[in-house]
């Protein structure tokens, strides 16, 4: 990332297969997101119970196979995503959409924190109507609760391209330079003055 995440960056460019529709491994299920920075939203999701994996990656875009440097230099489409791999048996996806809210800044457009463009947008790509419908109540229930529009786009998943295998785990595998850039960013504090005690999504729901 531009500034101060790329202050953070390090390793060799490597690039992976597409992940489609359809899709999944063993039993778990997927559901795919985008909260701005893919490794703060890959730690967020880590931490949730049902949870089997996370991979940080690009989604809702119209180049094939993009790789980290032209998505972020804008152009592609696409947004910073995280494919969430889970046991539908230990979790389901209202309760993956509750923490997703609580992990972002919903009224930001084309942004997150200090990241800004539109591979930083807030978003859910959903697989199916049920999905859809969940996605969509949930934004519906927060502009009411905020008294103010929210800024994610809710749209159909299509295709799902992993990031450089350097981004993947990044919080675990650089946590200096991770912690840094996470502090710096303010994502806390935001998240903090937008859901107070609820910031994180992971308390008592």
């Amino acid at each position: 990332m531009i500034g101060i995440r790329s202050l953070a960056l390090a390793g060799v460019v490597l690039l992976a297969l597409p992940w489609t529709k359809g899709m999944a491994s063993g039993e778990t299920a997927t559901a795919v997101f985008g909260g701005g920075c893919f490794w703060c939203v890959e730690e967020a999701f880590d931490k949730v119970e049902g949870v089997t994996a996370t991979t940080s990656g690009f989604s809702g875009g119209h180049v094939e196979n993009p790789s980290y440097q032209q998505v972020v230099a804008g152009n592609t489409g696409h947004a910073e995503v995280v494919l969430v791999e889970y046991d539908p048996e230990a979790v389901d996806y209202a309760t993956l959409l509750h923490v997703f809210w609580r992990n972002i800044d919903p009224f930001a457009v084309d942004r997150q924190f200090c990241d800004v463009g539109e591979a930083y947008r807030s978003a859910i790509f959903y697989a199916n109507e049920s999905e859809r419908e969940l996605a969509e109540a949930t934004r519906d229930e927060l502009a009411v609760r905020f008294e103010r529009d929210i800024a994610t786009e809710i749209s159909p998943f299509e295709v799902f391209y992993p990031a450089e295998e350097y981004h993947q785990d990044y919080y675990r595998k650089n946590p200096v330079r991770y912690n840094y850039y996470k502090a710096a960013c303010g994502r806390e504090r935001r998240l903090e003055q937008v859901w107070g005690d609820e910031a994180g999504g992971l308390a008592q729901r």
